[in-house]
């Protein structure tokens, strides 16, 4: 059954995501007066359709993206003042480029909501009185510590901890460092939530600890459901859209980079099955996660979709720049040929990724 909400939810957030993104596309192009002949989310063989105006709106069997179908976009209709070949090189960049803003707004108008409602974040003597269901999480795990032979995992909120007849109830970081401390080289019985499931492990804290790493090899973070009140959540909203945006940046810089020079990556690529496997995990973990998560995933298919590939909005940015600096556009056979190439490697990419992402399921 909760598998089923998982994929309800997966379905939910990836519509909101792509239906967003071609609505930013179909309202420039539609404000500069250029026709729109479909709007559909999924890609054909087509479920229902319905024509309102001008526009045919489409739901279609393959829920793993969306499109709008913009008159002139292949040229068609030159000289005709509402195709998109016709209208001004700014316009049509405005045009392009939409998708990838309303991505932004989007990230940026669920990230407020969050603040409002409440957002994961770490509890201070500043945010204490504004969190709730506070508790104590694995902020990270040492490479051959106790902890990670264990089984322990980031994000595992520490619940109690045993040894014999000695137990605490965790509700502090203080309460794992004090009890740890007390039974070096001992097997403690760890309880940790994760999602709606409690589990024991067991944990022999070391003796000899090395330098920043503490007996079990993990660092701690004292975590809650913290909200802002209201005319801080737009400002908070704002930026967490910029750092996300940021981080988000500087990791694919990484990722591109590796692949370049090392061969790899460097980084686990997630892609349909990835996603609806984090989506599971979120789902587990409630709203504020699931909000949290669908933001990053806005910014995220904006980033993506600024990259310099012909098939992609950033591709079809740079043959409207070449033509705004020749003055002329680039010839039709060289834009589809590589508007063919571009859409062969993102195939190629996603057949990859999704290899990947079934290795990693079994």
């Amino acid at each position: 059954m909760f598998v089923l909400l998982s994929i309800i939810v997966f379905i939910i957030i990836l519509a909101l995501l792509v239906l967003v993104h071609e609505w930013g596309h179909f309202k420039a192009a539609r404000k500069f007066g250029i026709r729109v002949d479909e709007f559909g989310f999924g890609f054909p063989p087509r479920i229902w359709k319905k024509k309102f105006g001008e526009t045919e709106y489409s739901i279609n069997w393959i829920p793993l993206g969306g499109f709008v179908k913009i008159f002139g976009e292949d040229r068609e209709g030159e000289g005709s003042p509402d195709s998109f070949i016709s209208k001004p090189v700014w316009q049509r960049m405005v045009v392009v480029l939409a998708g990838v803003f309303m991505n932004w707004v989007l990230a940026f108008v669920l990230l407020t909501v969050g603040f409002l409602y409440g957002l994961p974040r770490e509890v201070n003597e500043q945010n204490i009185d504004r969190a709730r269901d506070v508790s104590v999480i694995v902020s990270q795990v040492f490479p051959d510590s106790p902890a990670q032979k264990a089984g322990l995992s980031i994000g595992d909120s520490i619940y109690k901890l045993s040894y014999k007849d000695d137990s605490v109830l965790v509700s502090d970081i203080k309460d794992v460092q004090e009890f740890v401390g007390k039974y070096k080289g001992e097997e403690v019985v760890v309880q940790v939530k994760r999602g709606e499931n409690i589990e024991s492990i067991v944990v022999t804290p070391r003796k000899e600890v090395g330098e920043n790493e503490g007996p079990m090899g993990i660092a701690l973070a004292k975590v809650g459901i913290v909200s802002s009140v209201w005319y801080e959540a737009p400002i908070e909203g704002a930026k967490a859209t910029l750092v996300y945006t940021a981080v988000f940046v500087a990791g694919f810089y990484d990722i591109l980079k590796n692949l370049i020079t090392q061969g790899n990556a460097g980084a686990e690529l997630a892609g349909p099955l990835g996603i609806g496997q984090l989506t599971y995990q979120f789902t587990q973990l409630g709203l504020p996660y699931l909000i949290q998560f669908a933001a990053i995933l806005s910014i995220n298919l904006a980033i993506i979709n600024l990259f310099p590939i012909p098939a992609l909005d950033g591709g079809r940015f740079v043959f409207l720049l070449i033509e705004a600096v020749k003055r002329s556009p680039v010839p039709k056979k060289v834009e589809m040929a590589f508007q063919t190439i571009g859409v062969l490697l993102l195939i190629l990419l996603m057949i990859w990724v999704t290899i990947k992402d079934i290795a990693r399921l079994f």
